[in-house]
């Protein structure tokens, strides 16, 4: 399984190495609005219909963090888990460009607090990276 995740993601970064169109940055940006929307409502089926079937999830807190976990694969099973926290940071988050891509950054009291990187493929979220590692937040580029 770990073999074939890795193939998957390497396969989708050849694929995203071509020039970018402005219809897929509006495609990635529309799928981010909707699964931000999706997260801020609490609404399971709609993130089901947004998420790949094979969506990976991962959350960056830091090595020592209490949020340290294994990546989450499978839409139902991601599904779960991000409404598990939605109530508390999908009202914070709003749409932005991550390193250059759509994705959300998470802020309070102008705080920045999280961003996530989000992969979009074929109208489909693939992959959601969300990290709150304070050290690599300085990293990031926000737009």
């Amino acid at each position: 399984a770990a073999v074939r995740q890795l193939a998957s993601r390497a396969r989708r970064r050849v694929r995203g190495s071509e020039p970018r169109s402005e219809a897929d940055t509006s495609e990635r940006r529309e799928v981010v609005a909707a699964f931000l929307a999706a997260a801020r409502d609490g609404d399971f089926d709609r993130l089901l219909s947004i998420l790949d079937p094979e969506v990976v999830f991962r959350l960056d807190a830091g090595p020592s963090s209490p949020l340290a976990r294994p990546p989450i694969q499978g839409a139902e099973t991601v599904a779960t888990e991000l409404l598990k926290r939605a109530t508390t940071f999908a009202p914070l988050a709003r749409p932005a460009l991550v390193n250059g891509l759509p994705g959300a950054l998470v802020e309070h009291n102008g705080r920045q607090i999280a961003v996530a990187n989000i992969v979009v493929a074929g109208g489909r979220i693939t992959e959601i990276d969300i990290v709150f590692d304070r050290t690599k937040l300085r990293n990031v580029a926000i737009d």
